[in-house]
C-alpha cells in the first residue's frame, strides 16, 4: 500500500535541516513525502551567513489550492515542524482540518517547534495557538521538556512529572507524545540524555491502557542541526511499521538517530583535524552515508517500560 506524507518544514540549499532532514529518510523507508517549504534558505541559521526567503500564509494557501485543483490531496500523514508566523500556522491548521476530514485516519505528526533550555526562538504569540488549534489536532506530539512545560504549564522535576505533563497533553488530544529530551538525571550517569514515551491505546471495549517508556540515549559533544526533524520523521515511519508498540519504535527511532550522529562526528572530527572544533558545515548530518542505518537500524538504544502501576488507565 503506497504511503504519502504532506511535510510543511523548512527547506535548505545545503546541508540537512527541516524537510530536507525528513524526506530523505522518509523515502529510503518506502514513503512517498510532498513537501511544502515554509522557508527557503542558503543554509540553517547556525552558519556565519545565510539569506532565503520564508513563504508567507497567502503563498502557502496558492500551493495548497494548486494541488487541490488537481484532486492529488489524499494523505496518509501530515508532518510539521518549526514554524514562526502566526498567519501561516493558522493556514496549516485549516489544510490539517480540510485533510482530516477528507480522510479520517490521517495521522498528524508534530513537533511544536518553540524553544529549548528555558528560551523560546519563536514569537510568543505561537504558544496559544499551538495550545487551542494545533496540539488538539495532533495524533504524535514530539516536543522537548521545555515546550511541553510551556504547552501544559507544568513543571518536570521528576519522572512522575514528566508522566503528568504526558498525561496531560494526552487530554489535550494527542494519543502518543514523546519528550524528545529532558534535563532528567539518567540512572546510567550524566553521559546519557533521558527521553521519555507514552502511549495511549484504545481496547474494543471503550477503555484505554498506556504504554510509557524511557531511553537513556548516549549523550554526543556536539551542536547539530536537523536532528529534531530527523527524529519526528523516524518515529512517524517506524509508529507507522510498530502501531501499537511505542517501545520498538522508539528504540528504532533513537538507534536510527545514533548512527547518524557518531557517523556525523566522526566525519567532522577527522576533516576538522586535531585540537580543532568542527565548523557547522562540517557537522551537517550524514543522511545519504547512513542509508543502510536508516533502512535497518542495529538497536544500539533499549527503551525500559515505566511502572505498570501507572500503565492501567480506564
Amino acid at each position: 500500500m503506497e504511503c504519502r506524507v504532506l511535510s510543511i518544514q523548512s527547506h535548505v540549499v545545503r546541508g540537512y535541516v527541516g524537510n530536507k532532514s525528513a524526506t530523505f529518510p522518509l523515502q529510503v523507508l518506502g514513503f512517498e513525502v510532498d513537501s511544502i517549504n515554509s522557508v527557503q534558505f542558503s543554509n540553517h541559521t547556525g552558519y556565519a551567513h545565510w539569506k532565503g526567503q520564508v513563504l508567507t500564509a497567502e503563498e502557502l494557501n496558492v500551493l495548497y489550492e494548486g494541488i487541490k485543483l488537481n484532486k492529488v490531496t489524499q494523505y496518509d500523514y501530515i508532518l510539521t515542524g518549526y514554524s514562526r508566523d502566526t498567519s501561516f500556522l493558522e493556514v496549516v491548521v485549516d489544510i490539517i482540518q480540510e485533510l482530516k476530514k477528507a480522510n479520517p485516519s490521517l495521522v498528524y505528526v508534530c513537533d511544536p517547534v518553540m524553544g529549548d533550555q528555558g528560551a523560546m526562538y519563536v514569537p510568543e504569540n505561537l504558544l496559544p495557538v499551538y495550545k487551542k488549534k494545533v496540539v488538539p489536532l495532533s495524533d504524535i506530539l514530539t516536543p522537548n521538556q521545555f515546550e511541553a512545560e510551556l504547552l501544559t504549564g507544568r513543571k518536570i522535576n521528576t519522572e512522575d512529572d514528566a508522566v503528568k505533563v504526558m498525561d496531560l497533553l494526552h487530554e489535550m488530544g494527542p494519543d502518543t507524545v514523546v519528550l524528545t529530551s529532558t534535563d532528567l538525571p539518567s540512572k546510567q550517569g550524566d553521559q546519557f540524555l533521558v527521553a521519555l514515551g507514552s502511549q495511549k491505546i484504545r481496547k474494543p471495549d471503550g477503555t484505554s491502557t498506556n504504554q510509557r517508556i524511557c531511553l537513556d540515549i548516549p549523550k554526543v559533544d556536539a551542536v547539530f542541526v536537523g536532528t529534531g526533524d530527523l527524529f519526528a520523521a523516524m518515529l512517524l515511519a517506524w509508529t507507522h511499521h510498530h502501531p501499537n508498540d511505542l517501545k520498538t519504535a522508539c528504540e528504532k527511532t533513537v538507534s536510527v538517530m545514533h548512527h547518524v550522529i557518531k557517523r556525523t562526528i566522526t566525519y567532522a572530527v577527522e576533516t576538522a583535524g586535531p585540537g580543532i572544533k568542527p565548523s557547522p558545515a562540517q557537522l551537517e548530518l550524514r543522511m545519504v552515508q547512513s542509508k543502510a542505518d536508516i533502512e535497518n537500524p542495529s538497536i544500539v538504544v533499549k527503551a525500559n517500560v515505566l511502572d505498570k502501576s501507572l500503565d492501567q488507565k480506564q
